[in-house]
């Protein structure tokens, strides 16, 4: 009996072994990156940075895989039913963990249950951009004269990011604007500079250069801290809304169920590199802005997103996706 007992005993002692080895040893292959963009894209880009670094730091390859498709669906349902053992994490983003749950009938993945958040990568910043043509020149303004004639003021949207920060902000301030959609960039940004569009909101990145030459000017930003891009333009939230803050983000996640031990690694080696100066310098270059966090942090802010575009898209009667 005495010795069934401490067979039984060792037995259980025995148990986290195997995980705690696993934890030690990884990661002993290669690590696989699902992107679900496109090669090119500033999130492939941002991918392809940290992960020249992150192989030196974790000794083995770190393999970028780009699946796009779907607004970034097809590749997060991939990476969310992958294995997990730590050796296949993906780049998540603030459309494919956040507004799409809204935007789409049916989500193939649950993108709380079926990820485990690892840690927040950067924010692409956003600006309310506007032509010469249009006479007034801060945001305050702006709303005034929406006030004054509702309806009358255009606003772009050259995608859906653009389309959903608009409407967030069309209720945030009560402004009564005519949103127009655009297939592209270019076409929104020739009817800006002849003052056929009043105003929209665009990555400070692809604004940037229209800024820099004249040709646009830029009301506010869209995030909840001032661009290091454009450091003299003030948030929304500065311009008399406090608690805007619209932000394109993109983070790392695991499957579900993947090892705390290895998701601690995970987290632990990739803040190291995003806060290296060359690696951030880089990420800046490409339009984003370095950030990091906890997995719990990451988590959090995974609900309040879903939450905030739940609530734009009801409001708006934004179309939904099959």
């Amino acid at each position: 009996m005495f010795h069934r007992i401490c067979l039984a005993v060792l037995g259980c002692m025995l148990l986290p072994v195997p995980a705690l080895v696993s934890a030690q040893s990884y990661p002993s292959k290669p690590v696989r990156i699902i992107v679900p963009f496109s090669a090119g894209s500033a999130s492939d880009i941002v991918a392809r940075i940290i992960s020249q670094r992150l192989a030196e730091d974790l000794g083995q390859p770190v393999i970028v895989d780009n699946k796009p498709g779907a607004i970034g669906t097809i590749g997060a349902n991939l990476a969310a039913k992958a294995p997990p053992d730590g050796y296949t994490i993906s780049l998540g983003a603030s459309g494919t963990h956040g507004s799409s749950v809204s935007l789409f009938n049916k989500l193939p993945y649950d993108p709380v249950k079926d990820f485990a958040p690892i840690t927040l990568i950067g924010y692409i910043p956003f600006a309310l951009v506007a032509g010469n043509e249009l006479p007034e020149n801060s945001v305050q303004e702006l709303v005034a004269s929406v006030k004054a004639n509702p309806g009358k003021r255009t606003l772009g949207a050259a995608s859906g990011v653009g389309r959903l920060f608009g409407e967030l902000f069309k209720m945030t301030a009560a402004a009564d604007m005519t949103i127009i959609p655009y297939k592209s960039v270019s076409p929104a940004f020739i009817d800006l500079i002849s003052g056929r569009l009043d105003c929209m909101f665009e990555t400070v990145a692809a604004s940037l250069p229209q800024i820099k030459a004249g040709r646009l000017k830029a009301l506010v930003v869209s995030s909840s801290k001032r661009s290091a891009l454009l450091p003299q333009i003030p948030t929304i939230a500065e311009s008399g809304y406090p608690g805007f803050e619209a932000n394109v983000w993109t983070a790392f996640f695991a499957p579900a169920g993947t090892p705390k031990e290895i998701i601690a690694k995970l987290n632990t080696v990739i803040v190291r590199v995003l806060q290296l100066q060359e690696v951030r310098e880089k990420m800046m270059e490409s339009g984003t802005e370095a950030a990091v966090s906890t997995p719990e942090q990451l988590g959090e802010m995974v609900k309040l997103e879903i939450a905030k575009w739940a609530r734009v898209v009801k409001e708006a009667n934004l179309p939904k996706v099959d």
